[in-house]
């Protein structure tokens, strides 16, 4: 009997620009994925059958939940009848905009495509990723930071990483990405920044006089509604964080530092009140 286990990390976003809205309803957005040290764990035991147990009761474990649907959409894509029993400790808050059901979802795909000898190749599963969510092809097929487009399907790898170090804290809001798409502020008739060349200034010679353009399009709705959130992003500037964002459509904000010992203070400062992540510089998944 096979025994895999692996971590599925979050992420957070460093700008989300909405830039439009296509004819099927889904909007399109200009992004920079980066990987956070903040990870559910998946245990997957070969079975008969196909299941899976949760450690947060508040979520499915049925065929709603994202296991089970990117489980399930690899079984059809190969036409096998393999089960699974799939164990999850969720760890990332859920409506927080950390991608973490994204990510359980990819780390999925990826195990059993090998547990179950498919190995279907990148640009299969990325369809399939897709299908499940747009921030699924970012943790199936990166580790770093990558520019995103598209709804959040098209990739782009930056080659770079962050020289800072993430505090990223959870002000215990569920905020459902649904909600925020029907009600953010749009600015579509704005000129976009370039993301990619701002991440590159960032990254090689840490200029952080690009970080105000690194806007959230959903931060004035949610701070608008949701008074919790917008405390901590000020909370985080308070303990000397360079930038503070939203991340996603929330509800987690996260700040950057450049000093290990102010980072280190801020997680003990918020970690006493809420669910909260330290992340080191160039932090990768793997």
């Amino acid at each position: 009997m096979q025994n895999i286990s692996v971590k599925a990390f979050a992420k957070i976003n460093l700008g989300l620009l909405i830039t439009g809205k296509r004819p099927d309803g889904y909007h399109t957005l200009e992004t920079v994925f980066a990987p956070i040290n903040w990870y559910d764990e998946l245990t997957f035991v070969s079975a008969d059958e196909l299941g899976m147990t949760c450690s947060n009761l508040d979520l499915p474990s049925d065929d709603n939940n994202l296991c089970l649907r990117a489980a399930n959409a690899l079984r059809e894509y190969a036409g096998i009848t393999n089960g699974v029993s799939i164990r999850l400790t969720k760890n990332i808050p859920f409506g927080a905009g950390l991608g973490g059901g994204s990510s359980d979802a990819a780390a999925t795909l990826r195990v059993l495509n090998t547990l179950w000898d498919i190995h279907a190749p990148s640009s299969d599963l990325h369809v399939l990723a897709v299908k499940l969510g747009a921030d699924v092809p970012y943790f199936l097929e990166t580790s770093g930071l990558a520019f995103a487009s598209g709804i959040g399907e098209r990739l782009q790898g930056l080659g770079c990483s962050l020289p800072f170090h993430i505090v990223t804290v959870f002000p215990g809001e569920h905020i459902s990405t649904i909600w925020a798409y029907k009600n953010f502020y749009p600015r579509f008739e704005r000129t976009v920044p370039d993301l990619k060349s701002m991440v590159k200034s960032l990254c090689e010679n840490r200029d952080s006089g690009v970080l105000p353009a690194f806007e959230n399009d959903f931060e004035p709705v949610v701070f608008d509604h949701y008074p919790a959130v917008r405390k901590i992003k000020q909370e985080l500037l308070e303990q000397d964080a360079l930038f503070a964002s939203l991340s996603g459509s929330g509800s987690a904000v996260f700040g950057l530092f450049d000093r290990k010992e102010a980072a280190g203070k801020a997680m003990q400062v918020f970690s006493e009140k809420y669910p909260a992540s330290l992340t080191p510089p160039s932090f990768r998944m793997r």
